[in-house]
């Protein structure tokens, strides 16, 4: 598999530049940082939540570990993790678990961890399990303007 097209034209329709890493199948967000070289605060990692209103992606650090109390606070919302066979659902054109951090192209509300946004560059899947995307940080903000930007992690 390749990048998930709908994350693919939605960079390509943005003009943000990218580029593509490729690295070694892992089980886990933070394991794909370790394998592929890059600082686990660099490398954005997302949650998908739901509840009867709808889906919503939430984007923290992958060295981090998502307070849900305090995002369901945040939301006002009673949030819960979402099955696999609906991620599969949300997400068609991506392999489980190799979810991007940008739900605007699918339609899905999206958060952003602010600590995250204090890094110069990020890392985040492709909706490949052997591909990351990189691209700076400013032209991540410019991709998700629209994502509501709050504290609602914390480090491992």
């Amino acid at each position: 598999m390749a990048i998930a097209i709908t994350l693919k034209e939605y960079l390509q329709n943005s003009g943000v530049n990218f580029e593509i890493i490729d690295h070694r199948r892992t089980d886990s967000t933070l394991h794909t940082a370790e394998a592929a070289h890059i600082p686990g605060d660099r490398m954005a990692k997302s949650v998908l939540l739901g509840d009867d209103e709808s889906y919503l992606l939430a984007v923290i650090p992958a060295t981090h570990r998502l307070q849900l109390d305090q995002l369901k606070q945040l939301t006002g919302r009673k949030l819960s993790l979402i099955s696999e066979d609906e991620l599969q659902q949300a997400f068609a054109d991506c392999e489980t678990g190799a979810v991007p951090p940008t739900g605007l192209p699918y339609g899905i509300e999206t958060l952003v961890d602010a600590s995250l946004l204090k890094q110069p560059d990020l890392y985040f899947e492709s909706g490949d399990h052997g591909k990351l995307i990189h691209i700076s940080v400013d032209k991540f903000r410019e991709l998700e303007s629209s994502a509501i930007v709050a504290e609602f992690s914390r480090h491992l």
